[in-house]
């Protein structure tokens, strides 16, 4: 990797939401250059829609950029022409990419003076994909963390330039593991930049034989089975899919809303999707589970659907 042995580097940033504002505010915290940044949002909103969006709900990301008079870059693609143009006018050292859906080009890889560096969060090489707040949780980890790898065709596979483990505590869903990760990004960003820098920064490659990827989840899991899934799957799934899917659970052919914070194990033993207390003033339910354990659920809340919703319904029936 070529090494940069100045007082300054350029960094362009991609990336959306609250990464994005936390890999911004890492390269402020380093006393680095922002030379562009540029928002997911562009790649999929309209010029109207963005507008409308910054300005009646500003993102965090979004007054980090207008605050500090940052550049950005207004593109449809990363891998665009329009995009390279900026970047070669640009010239930066490092292309810093967090929460991107497009898969980069070579060609836009390639760009940067030093490296295109992906965050990833997870430890990798486990859980490459795009979602692995989820599937962490999904899969009953105790532990996950963030990742800063180089960036190359193959989805997650660079070598690895800093990492940090991040404890999922029992009651975490994806949105506390998600507001731990973004943070420790930010930390790692400032003091990655300045190893970079200083050229003291040592690549380790991914052990393959570690390796494992997990898809985008199916929406399927939002419908909780009690017939099927124990216990602890149940509580690892409500706690996963928050905040992206709400779950649910069926009572007398009524779609009830679980509230993630709301879910606590029992000492009752109950069959399989045995309904054994039902509860209006705390609006709770306590069912159990394919392990003969149950589970409580309180403040419940009633999903109505709206009348689009049962017009629709309606006519795919007929």
């Amino acid at each position: 990797m070529p090494q940069k042995n100045i007082n300054t580097m350029k960094v362009v940033i991609l990336g959306q939401n609250g990464m994005l504002a936390n890999l911004i505010q890492g390269v402020l915290d380093s006393n680095f250059e922002i030379a562009g940044v540029f928002r997911y949002e562009r790649t999929v909103y309209t010029k109207i829609r963005l507008w409308l969006r910054d300005f009646f709900k500003s993102a965090p990301e979004y007054t980090l950029i207008k605050e500090n008079n940052l550049y950005e870059i207004k593109c449809k693609s990363a891998n665009s022409n329009e995009f390279k143009r900026e970047i070669l006018k640009l010239n930066p050292d490092i292309i810093l990419v967090g929460t991107w859906k497009e898969k980069l080009k070579k060609e836009i890889i390639d760009l940067p003076k030093i490296a295109t560096i992906n965050v990833h969060p997870s430890l990798l090489p486990e859980y490459r994909g795009p979602n692995p707040y989820i599937q962490t949780i999904l899969h009953g980890e105790k532990v996950s963390g963030v990742t800063f790898h180089i960036m190359t065709q193959k989805i997650d596979e660079g070598p690895i330039l800093a990492q940090q483990k991040i404890e999922i505590l029992p009651m975490d869903t994806a949105k506390e593991l998600k507001e731990k990760t973004i943070f420790a990004a930010r930390i790692i960003t400032c003091e990655l930049l300045k190893k970079l820098n200083a050229g003291i920064i040592q690549q380790i490659p991914q052990n393959e034989t570690r390796a494992s990827y997990y898809p985008n989840i199916t929406g399927d899991e939002k419908m909780l089975n009690f017939k099927t899934q124990t216990s602890t799957e149940i509580l690892n799934t409500i706690r996963a899919l928050h905040p992206y899917l709400p779950t649910y659970i069926t009572y007398k052919n009524r779609f009830l809303i679980v509230n993630p914070y709301k879910v606590r194990l029992t000492n009752k033993v109950a069959k399989p999707d045995e309904i054994i207390r039902v509860c209006a003033k705390t609006r709770s339910i306590t069912i159990g589970c394919k392990d003969g354990r149950a589970l409580k659920f309180s403040g419940l809340k009633l999903y109505r659907f709206n009348i689009l919703t049962n017009l629709f319904m309606k006519f795919k029936t007929n």
